[in-house]
């Protein structure tokens, strides 16, 4: 099994060096691929210094994350890859044990990991919660996308995931239309078509939480909108044996209203809660969905789904 890291860059250089000390770093040999979306400032130069440690791409003129993602993934030759974008950074032994938990579970095609949130200053602010049960475990294909829709199987960002780089060019790659609004879900998404997941519970990434964050520059009602569509998705891909259970769409996307008017009112964007609000407000369905997930999330609680999942050994030394 070999690993290839893609590390997206776009004038942070300071960022990238991190970033890339941290691959660099890791406890089993991997290859190290920077896509460069045109950069401005000194990445170039910073880049080529770094000789043959990192296979170098850059892009002929800006073209966007999702795009640069795509071609990252193409210059690389690893089996499976290991997303990265350069802002954020790994454990030391992240590919180490994420390699010995797809090794014991060769069909899976998309691997995930609890992130710690960290300030520019690398103080961890919180981490993403303990999922399921064991050290890691896995989720059969036919169950994940009922597992995504109602919010348990959380794969995160992309500094939490790996995926099996045939699988990601089954997809066709990231959506440019998305462009760092959900273009990672997105991904998550159609690559869990071809084969099953893998979840680690130990802590192997850092994500850093900043202004100067892609996915900041985009409105809540964006990201709403987003969302619903992210839903939509999931909802069409869900597996037959799961049909019966499944929420009808209408109230899904008034729980999403629900989440994203009270994320407005908590930032004092009364007008956006209003506008959002009406009329999931009304719906006791989407309620419920509403405090299931955040009761799920906080208190990580079992239930009868996660009860299903396939626990992996778990003495993985």
């Amino acid at each position: 099994m070999k690993f290839s890291v893609v590390i997206t860059t776009y004038n942070r250089v300071n960022l990238l060096r991190r970033a890339i000390d941290s691959v660099l770093k890791q406890t089993i040999p991997c290859e190290v691929v920077v896509a460069d979306d045109c950069s401005s400032d000194e990445t170039e130069t910073y880049l080529k210094s770094l000789g043959n440690s990192v296979v170098y791409h850059r892009n002929e003129a800006n073209k966007g994350h999702a795009a640069t993602v795509n071609a990252g993934v193409e210059k690389a030759s690893g089996d499976w890859i290991k997303f990265l974008d350069d802002d954020d950074y790994l454990a030391p032994n992240c590919l180490e044990e994420m390699a010995k938990v797809i090794s014991l579970h060769p069909t899976a095609v998309i691997c995930s990991c609890i992130a710690a949130q960290v300030d520019s200053n690398e103080v961890e602010l919180s981490r993403t919660t303990e999922f399921g049960p064991g050290l890691a475990f896995y989720i059969p294909q036919a169950d994940i996308h009922y597992g995504m829709l109602l919010e348990l199987v959380p794969f995160g960002t992309p500094v939490q995931v790996a995926c099996h780089r045939d699988a990601f060019l089954q997809t066709g790659g990231w959506d440019s239309h998305l462009d760092a609004n959900c273009d990672d879900i997105d991904s998550w998404i159609r690559i869990a078509q071809f084969g099953d997941a893998i979840f680690l519970n130990q802590c192997l990434a850092y994500r850093t939480i900043w202004p100067g964050a892609y996915n900041q520059k985009f409105s809540l009602f964006k990201r709403l909108e987003t969302n619903i569509l992210m839903k939509e998705k999931i909802y069409a891909l869900v597996d037959q044996k799961h049909r019966s259970h499944l929420p009808k769409f209408e109230n899904t996307k008034n729980y999403l209203r629900l989440h994203w008017s009270l994320v407005a009112l908590k930032q004092g964007q009364l007008k956006l809660f209003l506008t959002m609000v009406y009329p999931a407000i009304f719906s006791p369905v989407a309620w419920w969905l509403l405090v299931t997930a955040v009761f799920s999330r906080r208190l990580n609680r079992s239930n009868s789904y996660l009860q299903k999942l396939v626990l992996i050994n778990t003495s993985l030394g």
